[in-house]
């Protein structure tokens, strides 16, 4: 009797857990596909959210486009425009308008031999060849009525020539030396009136003897010069003292 009621008891122990199991497994079952009570609050905020944050990607998106866009626009329009060359500064010159080659701005040692040969070539072109002197030797005659007015019109001539110019006029003592002489200082041209008291009655050997006089004058003053010998009834082109000064 005792070992009957035990399995009795048994049977009915197992079957209360069977019936929990099953309770169990069948609650959990449609527990699993019924919605909690927390779940649709959560859904919608999530579904809000969503929504709010596509709104800002719907709105805001092309402010930052546009923005863009404007940045790019901006920034290919000055890739497009020239760009302002710089400005060069102005070297140091000196006087004669030749940058100076001691400026910190050149520091190469071939700008500074540029600035260098530039200087010396400006200097050589901005060199003054002197004019020589020109010595005019004017033999005279006494006996020529129209001699003053050859001399005059010599004179009026050589007074337009370029400086520096000698004129040496060489007189018999026994001639209008007076009337000479004030012609001479009314030139404005620097002469030497020189004299003789020789007498001759050729022609020839009296105009020989007035050059040779004139010429051992210019070697006693040490004057050093292009010496011509002009007529008092010669002409001549103010080119020709200009060629006559390029003779060597």
């Amino acid at each position: 009797m005792g070992s009957l009621e035990r399995s009795k008891k048994k049977l009915q122990l197992w079957k209360k857990a069977a019936v929990h199991f099953a309770l169990c497994f069948v609650m959990g079952f449609f527990t699993g596909f019924a919605p909690t009570g927390k779940a649709p609050g959560l859904s919608s905020r999530s579904v809000i959210s969503s929504n709010n944050s596509s709104a800002e990607t719907l709105h805001s998106p092309p402010q930052q486009h546009s923005s863009r866009n404007l940045i790019s626009q901006q920034q290919q329009q000055q890739q497009q425009q020239p760009q302002p060359q710089p400005q060069p500064q102005p070297q140091p010159r000196s006087s004669s308008g030749i940058q100076d080659p001691s400026s910190p701005d050149l520091k190469t040692e071939e700008e500074v031999e540029e600035v260098v040969t530039g200087t010396a070539d400006l200097g050589s072109k901005l060199k003054l060849t002197p004019r020589r002197l020109i010595i005019i030797i004017t033999p005279t005659n006494a006996r020529d009525p129209h001699q003053g007015v050859h001399l005059r019109r010599l004179a009026n001539t050589l007074r337009l020539v370029p400086p520096p110019l000698l004129w040496v006029v060489v007189e018999p003592s026994a001639g209008k030396k007076k009337e000479l002489s004030e012609m001479l200082r009314s030139t404005g041209t620097m002469y030497r009136h020189l004299e003789y008291r020789e007498n001759f009655t050729a022609a020839e050997a009296e105009l020989e003897h007035q050059r040779n006089l004139a010429l051992k004058h210019l070697e006693r003053h040490r004057l050093s010069g292009i010496v011509h010998f002009a007529g008092i009834h010669s002409v001549y082109d103010l080119d020709f003292f200009d060629h006559l000064r390029e003779t060597e």
